[in-house]
């Protein structure tokens, strides 16, 4: 037996017969396993949100307590973590994009979609987050290492927060998103290797050299 997906689903709408059609269309599915719940308004969404955990909102954004675009970010704001999809009228597409510029996962028009485009938007919407997400992570990791980092003037090691001192390798690679991969710089390939294996190498690849070569011109 598969296991099938669990989202949980806050439906942000004031419109009842709106709010209905689209549970009964999450109910109907097969492919995953869907548990949502409504709020009527903006500030009952937001109590919802700060109580439990979503996995996506679903939002009108003509609300009693707001409108328009303030209504998106009324929840974006708090909660950028948690990928919305808006909920407009046909005459608003305009407005949903604006809502999609600034930071919401997808829009439908509604009753223009049937439950298997909701259930896709819904599915694309939470994948994509998760890769924002760890995108807006990893600019944080690199932004880590502005600023002064205490440097061993012997070895290179440097000291991280704890006061263990690190390679500079495995210090980069613990707080950004990179990795390293080995090679050899020009200068040390011309200290290292024999004068007839260094003449082969430049002459197969001479490109290696190139950028060392205006180096050194532009030092005479």
């Amino acid at each position: 037996m598969t296991n099938k997906q669990h989202i949980r689903v806050l439906l942000i709408e004031d419109n009842g017969n709106h709010a209905d059609l689209i549970r009964s269309m999450l109910v109907q599915t097969d492919e995953i396993l869907i548990d949502i719940e409504c709020a009527d308004r903006l500030t009952a969404a937001c109590e919802r949100l700060a109580c439990g955990s979503f996995d996506v909102v679903l939002s009108d954004l003509t609300l009693p307590d707001s409108q328009g675009l303030d209504t998106f970010l009324g929840v974006h704001d708090r909660y950028p973590d948690i990928p919305v999809i808006v909920l407009t009228a046909s005459n608003d597409v305009q407005l949903a994009l604006r809502a999609v510029q600034e930071g919401a996962q997808d829009y439908l028009v509604k009753g223009q979609f049937d439950d298997s485009l909701l259930v896709r938007a819904i599915r694309y919407s939470i994948e994509r987050q998760k890769l924002v997400t760890k995108l807006e992570k990893s600019v944080r990791e690199i932004k880590q290492l502005r600023g002064l980092l205490p440097m061993c003037a012997w070895c290179k090691s440097i000291r991280d927060d704890k006061g263990y001192w690190k390679n500079v390798e495995t210090y980069i690679e613990e707080h950004t998103a990179a990795s390293f991969t080995h090679g050899i710089c020009p200068k040390c390939l011309k200290k290292i290797a024999p004068p007839n294996l260094l003449r082969e190498i430049k002459t197969g690849h001479s490109e290696m050299f190139e950028n060392d070569d205006n180096d050194a011109k532009g030092m005479e």
